[in-house]
């Protein structure tokens, strides 16, 4: 197991009374009730929680892709809340995202799904070409530049969504439930990327999942998001030695009882 990048004690994400709501068939559905989190520079922050609670919106609201009802998204000082478009388009370039569904382009090449962030920003061709080629290298791509997504395994095509965030040198980089569609020993092989990624190039990271496996293995602090509102957060460790919220003691629960049966001889997961 590689060691952790250790975070700082600059305070580098912060949400104040985060709230955010959309309009479902005439009807207001409340799905942040006033989120308050603050997230260390150079930290594998995890955030937890049941289906519907709210994490992915909260991830969105972050980089800003949601606009939030009210409440403050400050990063590095910055109040992201109160950009304009031209200053919120540069920001975005500083939070790289992956997601479950890994987001390619079927019909691009690995390269050009790489490339694609580098070229709506107008880099130039050589400059390009370097970035490309460092960063494919970086996580274990360089002999698939000329494959198209669709001959890949579902780790490779994460990787090629990993590369392509990391495209920009972003200091943040987003994590939702990017782990969900892999199997068990491809998920450890990615999230061993991402600690890496954390280690080497110093990256704050915000791991959006409901695996506790996950959160266990490659967070140093975590939060539990419950219906909308952080119902416990600190030490990932000390919450798993001792969870207060009721959801962190089902998941506790489950993965306890699924230690059990996989020690026991059953399926595991």
């Amino acid at each position: 197991m590689s060691d952790f990048r250790p975070p700082t004690d600059a305070l580098y994400i912060e949400t104040k009374e985060l709230t955010k709501s959309f309009t479902v068939k005439g009807e207001r559905l409340e799905v942040l009730k006033g989120i308050s989190l603050s997230v260390s520079k150079g930290d594998i922050f995890g955030i937890i929680g049941l289906s519907g609670a709210g994490k992915s919106t909260f991830a969105r609201c972050i980089n800003r892709l949601e606009k939030p009802d009210a409440g403050q998204v400050i990063i590095d000082g910055v109040d992201v809340t109160a950009l304009s478009e031209r200053q919120l388009r540069l920001h975005r370039q500083r939070i790289g995202m992956i997601f479950q569904t890994f987001n390619l382009f079927d019909a691009k090449t690995v390269y050009d799904n790489i490339a694609y962030p580098l070229v709506i920003r107008g880099v130039k061709k050589a400059e390009r070409d370097k970035r490309v080629r460092e960063i494919a290298e970086f996580v274990g791509l360089q002999d698939k530049l000329n494959a198209y997504p669709g001959g890949l395994s579902g780790g490779q095509k994460q990787r090629v969504g990993i590369a392509r965030a990391l495209a920009n040198k972003p200091d943040i980089l987003l994590s939702d439930e990017a782990t969900s569609a892999l199997d068990p020993q491809t998920t450890f092989s990615i999230l061993e990327l991402l600690r890496d990624i954390n280690k080497t190039l110093g990256l704050t990271i915000l791991l959006i999942t409901h695996e506790l496996d996950v959160i266990k293995y490659a967070t140093n602090n975590m939060a539990v998001l419950e219906d909308g509102v952080i119902s416990e957060k600190g030490r990932t460790r000390d919450i798993f030695a001792n969870p207060n919220s009721a959801t962190g003691k089902i998941f506790l629960k489950v993965y306890s009882e699924l230690q059990d049966g996989y020690l026991e001889g059953g399926t595991g997961i």
